[in-house]
């Protein structure tokens, strides 16, 4: 049987006091790359220990990814206050920054879920990135405006069942975007994937295996 990913609970320097995080590292090899998670909303129970950003986390660890999930400030022991989606991008980036130092040289990819994936969103935007994961991104509330958009590699998932995240407004906001990035929309899908955590999964871990394919 092989052997489970090893994780460390750690805290990483944030803009806004230090930052709680949980680095998991693929067993028995050295990473292929890193990647960064990001949770949904904090002021609406959303942590790093949200089922979807675990899911999300785990694909890429079983891919042999190291992956960093870490909770925004005012969440948990992550030291701040909530700030709206605006200083939440300041610590994706912190974060960003600390696994590039950790792992200089490597393929980097950020995912993230509802709010958090809005704040991958605007953080694509802002630095280079290797490949974007973005699951019910929750644009309309928390990264509108926005002067460009990702170059990066990118893949969009959403349920078609989804309570919070509307369909309709993901897929207009996708038919907006040129180029266009990749829509997945997962049948039978509500907001957490209840029953579909697997199919998230296997979607994310296809789409970062063909790339790396090329």
């Amino acid at each position: 049987m092989p052997k489970p990913p090893s994780a460390q609970r750690l805290f990483i320097g944030g803009p806004a006091g230090r930052l709680e995080a949980i680095l998991e590292l693929p067993a028995e090899q050295e990473p292929v790359g890193s990647a960064v998670i990001c949770h949904p909303h904090p002021q609406h129970g959303g942590t790093m220990h949200n089922k979807v950003a675990h899911t999300l986390a785990r694909a890429f660890v079983r891919l042999g990814y190291a992956t960093l999930r870490f909770n925004f400030r005012g969440t948990e022991q992550s030291e701040g206050e909530y700030d709206r989606g605006i200083g939440e991008l300041d610590d994706a980036l912190a974060a960003i920054q600390w696994m590039r130092e950790k792992y200089p040289g490597s393929r980097l990819w950020l995912a993230g879920f509802s709010f958090g994936a809005a704040i991958a969103v605007k953080t694509a935007v802002s630095t280079e990135v290797d490949g974007l994961i973005s699951v019910a991104p929750a644009i309309a509330r928390f990264a509108t405006g926005l002067d460009s958009q990702p170059r990066c590699p990118w893949l969009i998932i959403q349920g078609d069942q989804d309570e919070l995240v509307d369909v309709d407004e993901t897929v207009t906001w996708f038919d907006s975007l040129e180029p266009g990035p990749e829509l997945l929309i997962i049948p039978d899908a509500e907001h957490f994937f209840h029953g579909r955590l697997i199919d998230l999964r296997e979607a994310v871990a296809d789409f970062v295996t063909e790339l790396a394919s090329r």
